[in-house]
């Protein structure tokens, strides 16, 4: 078998002006043209990382935290004031099928890292224990959000499964 024939069809590659052209629009709109994912959506996570980390010191700010709400990559651009959301959007639909799916897999288990630990929280009257749910679920979203930047912006390939085992 040739080397082309085991490799998978890449129909959303292009070349040629147009190409380059996509590329400088995402650029200038601050998505990654080689990867077609934006960083601002990390801002998502960041924000209930913010929040958790807040809750030690202030058992007050858990309350906080309850009102982050779960948003997709579309969502999240749809209702943020990015410039070039629409171009996100397209960007992100465009983007390679694995490498996406990749990224997916990082948001979607920070989203259900993160409703759980809300869920908890609802659940518990302790501040003691309100206390020890935010800060384990910071421990295990920040490396996710790592990862998911080295995903953005098309660095060397982010070990998923090992991320994912720890």
């Amino acid at each position: 078998m040739s080397s082309t024939a085991s490799q998978p069809a890449r129909t959303h590659v292009q070349t040629g002006p147009e190409a380059t052209a996509w590329a400088e629009r995402l650029r200038v709109a601050n998505i990654n043209p080689r990867t077609g994912l934006a960083t601002d959506y990390l801002n998502h996570f960041n924000e209930a990382v913010m929040l958790l980390e807040m809750v030690p010191d202030m058992p007050e700010c858990a309350e906080d935290f309850l009102t982050w709400t779960p948003l997709s990559y579309a969502e999240h651009f749809t209702a943020s004031n990015f410039k070039a959301r629409d171009l996100a959007i397209e960007a992100y639909e465009k983007a390679d099928p694995n490498l996406r799916a990749q990224f997916d897999h990082l948001t979607d288990t920070m989203t259900s890292i993160l409703t759980a630990v809300g869920s908890a929280m609802r659940e518990v009257e302790k501040d003691t224990t309100r206390v020890r749910l935010a800060e384990q679920a910071a421990l295990w979203v920040k490396p996710l959000i790592a990862a998911c930047g080295g995903i953005i912006n098309g660095g060397a390939e982010a070990d998923v499964d090992t991320i994912m085992s720890n």
